[in-house]
């Protein structure tokens, strides 16, 4: 997930009508709850890689506070509603209590379609959802305030995204393809070959469709396999993990773990989760 979601365990969530299932994977809601033992106004997370763009926008008047590194004091502001691009590397935001936030997760190709812009124009960043629907959501967003029910709110957000595709296009076919043929383990070779495009081509074609190259994606993948399989099954042995999940030794599995998370395997593990690609983070934190 992203900067804006869900963060507490009161939330709703499903899959979009069927005319927004070929760039929309999930639709989602939050309500706050109650924090964390520990966590207050101020606290921080730390936001793991995610191979998908995201929207959030939060209903409440609190905005959304990123921070540039571990000795950032201050932060920034990125507003009420955004667009999370797909991403390679952790960031830091603003935890503590819980915000009233709706979202929804893109899937590959739908950069162009919503936002009139390729996903590689948004990767790697967050950018204010106004700066390409203008004054649309301010609009958008008074409505789902002043609508009470999540159920209805969800139904608004929903047809609004609808609205915004005015005739529906699919993804290349050939990116399509490849996108089938990483998540089932291919290589980047295998699916550049398979493609008939020249490796040139085929990099800017999955790039502007997904926000990172396929290296990176299948990278991004790999790292989300691994700590999925690690929540389900404590029992093993960072070692197994990492020789299953295709790690050439230990330092490999290490260094990796350590360039996307910003920590280490075995500190991962001791910290106590919001969110298995949330991690709380704060003084005394190890990195």
């Amino acid at each position: 997930m992203d900067a804006g979601s869900p963060e507490a365990p009161m939330s709703l969530r499903r899959p979009p009508i069927p005319p927004l299932r070929p760039f929309v994977a999930e639709l989602w809601i939050s309500q706050p709850g109650t924090s964390l033992p520990g966590e207050g106004g101020g606290s921080r997370e730390r936001v793991l890689p995610c191979a998908a763009t995201h929207i959030a926008i939060r209903l409440d008047d609190v905005p959304i506070r990123l921070f540039d590194d571990d000795a950032d004091s201050t932060g920034r502001d990125l507003g009420v509603s955004i667009i999370g691009g797909a991403r390679s590397g952790f960031y830091t935001k603003e935890s503590g209590r819980s915000h009233c936030t709706i979202g929804a997760q893109l899937r590959p190709g739908a950069a162009r379609a919503l936002f009139g812009v390729h996903a590689s124009q948004l990767s790697e960043r967050h950018t204010r959802l106004d700066d390409l629907w203008g004054m649309a959501v301010a609009t958008l967003r008074e409505q789902l305030v002043a609508q009470r029910s999540d159920i209805r709110r969800l139904a608004m957000f929903e047809t609004f995204l609808a609205a915004r595709i005015p005739q529906p296009r699919g993804m290349h076919p050939a990116i399509a393809q490849a996108l089938e043929d990483l998540e089932a383990g291919a290589g980047v070779r295998e699916a550049v070959a398979a493609s008939g495009y020249s490796h040139r081509r085929f990099i800017a074609l999955f790039d502007d469709a997904v926000g990172l190259t396929p290296k990176r994606y299948s990278r991004v993948l790999r790292f989300q396999s691994l700590v999925r399989r690690a929540r389900r099954q404590p029992s093993l042995f960072w070692s197994e993990l990492a020789l299953d999940a295709g790690y050439s030794d230990q330092s490999h599995f290490i260094r990796e773990f350590r360039a996307l998370a910003g920590i280490t395997p075995e500190d991962y593990r001791r910290l106590s989760l919001l969110h298995h690609d949330h991690l709380p983070i704060g003084v005394g934190t190890p990195t």
